[in-house]
C-alpha cells in the first residue's frame, strides 16, 4: 500500500488538499474521495523512504508473473512458489520485494494489498486482476492473462523503440555532422575570407554568425535546453496544459494514428481482461483509464461508466469517439448481443495491435529515405554556403 498526497473539489466547488494513507492505486483513491463526497483533481504517490536500493525491471516481472501461475496451477501454495521465486531471482532487490510480499500475505494481507504496496513495480492493473482473481477463484486464469497482457505491453514499446532508433541515430549524427561543420570548418574559412577580404552572401553570413554564436556561447546550450525542459515538466503538471498534450498526441502529425491505436489497444484490453475475470465494469473502466495515461481516455472512461450505469449499450458510446476504430465499436456491438463484450474486446485488441506492427514498419520505410535526403540537404547547404564566396571570388579574378 502507499500515501498518495491529493487535490480535490467538493460539492461547492472548493479545492481540498490532503493525504491518504493505505492505498494501493489512484483508481482506489478517487473512488474513496467520492465516497466523501469529492471530485479528484490530481494525485501523486509519495517515494518510499523505506524502499530497498536498486531497480526491478518490467522485463523481470513477466517471468516473475508467468512462473507464478505455473507454479500455483501445479498445486503450490502462493507462499510456497513465492519463496521459490525468490530463492530463484537473481536481482537482489526483485528478490527483498518478493520476501516482502510473501510475508504480508502471511501476515494476513490479500494478495492485492501485498502487491499494491509495490506500485512502481505492479500495476493497477495486475492488482485488479489479482483482486478479482483471488476472490472469484480464477487466480491461476488472471496470473496467465496478466503476464499475456503486460508481455504484449512490452513487445508493443519494444517495437515503437525499435522503429525509432534509426531516426534518432540518423538524427545524432546530422547534429554532430553540423556542429563539427560550425565548430571548426565554417571559422576556417571565414578567417581566409576576411583576409581576402571576399564580400560575403546571405547564407554565408548567417553561418558565420551561427559559428561564433555556437564557438563563444556553447556552455548556454545545456542550460536553455535544461531550462526549457524544466518549463515543459512544468507545464504538463497543469491540468489543463496535460489534456491539452493528451489531445495532441492523439491528433498529432505522422505520429497521430499510431498513438490512437495503442491507446485504444491499451484501454480495450484492459477493460476486457479485467471483466473476463470478473472485476466490475466500473471498476475496471476506472483502471483502464489509469493504463492508458491520457486525460482524453480519462473522460471517456467516465462517460463509459454513466453508460453501464444506465444500462445503455458500451459499443453505441464508442462509436462516439474515432480514438477507437470502427472494428473495435462492431466488435464491442456483436459482444453485447452473445454476451460476450470481454472476450470481443480482447480479440479487438489483439487486432489493432498487429495494425500497430504494420503501421510503424510502413513508417520506418519512409522515414528511412526522407531522413536521409535531409541529412544530405542540411549538410549540403552548408557546404554550398561555405564555398560560394570562393567561387564568386575565383570568377571575380578570371
Amino acid at each position: 500500500m502507499a500515501t498518495y498526497d491529493y487535490t480535490a473539489r467538493d460539492l461547492s466547488g472548493n479545492t481540498v488538499v490532503g493525504a491518504y494513507d493505505d492505498i494501493s492505486s489512484v483508481a482506489l483513491l478517487r473512488q474513496e474521495l467520492e465516497k466523501m463526497g469529492y471530485a479528484l483533481v490530481k494525485a501523486r504517490r509519495r517515494k518510499n523512504q523505506t524502499q530497498r536500493p536498486g531497480k526491478v525491471k518490467q522485463a523481470e516481472v513477466v517471468p516473475f508473473i508467468y512462473k507464478f501461475a505455473q507454479m500455483y496451477s501445479a498445486g503450490l501454495s502462493i507462499t510456497r512458489s513465492l519463496e521459490v521465486l525468490q530463492e530463484q531471482s537473481e536481482n537482489p532487490a526483485f528478490g527483498s520485494l518478493i520476501a516482502d510480499i510473501r510475508h504480508d500475505i502471511e501476515n494476513g494481507l490479500s494478495l492485492e494489498k501485498a502487491f499494491g504496496k509495490h506500485s512502481g513495480v505492479f500495476s493497477d492493473f495486475f492488482c485488479g486482476m489479482l483482486e478479482a482473481g483471488e476472490s472469484g477463484g480464477k487466480l491461476s486464469e488472471a496470473l496467465e492473462m496478466s503476464a499475456v497482457y503486460l508481455e504484449k505491453q512490452m513487445d508493443i514499446r519494444r517495437k515503437v523503440r525499435a522503429a525509432f532508433t534509426y531516426p534518432i541515430v540518423v538524427g545524432a549524427v546530422c547534429f554532430m555532422v553540423v556542429g563539427g561543420l560550425l565548430a571548426f570548418v565554417v571559422p576556417i574559412f571565414s578567417k581566409l575570407y576576411r583576409q581576402l577580404r571576399v564580400p560575403l552572401p546571405g547564407p554565408t553570413q548567417a553561418l558565420v554568425i551561427l559559428s561564433s554564436l555556437l564557438r563563444g556561447y556553447w556552455w548556454a546550450i545545456p542550460i536553455v535546453l535544461a531550462a526549457i525542459t524544466a518549463v515543459l515538466w512544468r507545464l504538463l503538471k497543469n491540468p489543463a496544459v496535460r489534456a491539452w498534450w493528451d489531445n495532441f498526441k492523439l491528433n498529432m502529425p505522422v505520429l497521430g494514428k499510431v498513438n490512437r491505436m495503442t491507446v485504444a489497444s491499451n484501454f480495450t484490453r484492459t477493460f476486457g481482461m479485467l471483466t473476463s475475470v470478473g472485476v466490475s465494469p466500473i471498476r475496471a473502466l476506472d483502471v483502464a483509464a489509469v493504463v492508458a495515461h491520457n486525460k482524453k481516455l480519462t473522460e471517456i472512461a467516465k462517460e463509459l461508466q454513466e453508460v453501464v450505469n444506465r444500462g445503455s449499450s458500451i459499443g453505441a458510446a464508442l462509436k462516439k469517439h474515432d480514438i477507437f476504430p470502427p472494428m473495435i465499436v462492431q466488435l464491442a456491438l456483436s459482444g453485447e448481443e452473445v454476451g460476450q463484450v470481454a472476450q470481443m474486446l480482447n480479440k479487438g485488441a489483439d487486432f489493432l495491435d498487429k495494425d500497430i506492427d504494420r503501421t510503424l514498419n510502413a513508417l520506418v520505410l519512409k522515414l528511412e529515405p526522407a531522413l536521409t535526403v535531409l541529412m544530405g540537404g542540411i549538410v549540403g547547404f552548408i557546404l554550398m554556403s561555405v564555398y560560394l564566396p570562393m567561387f564568386d571570388y575565383m570568377q571575380h579574378l578570371e
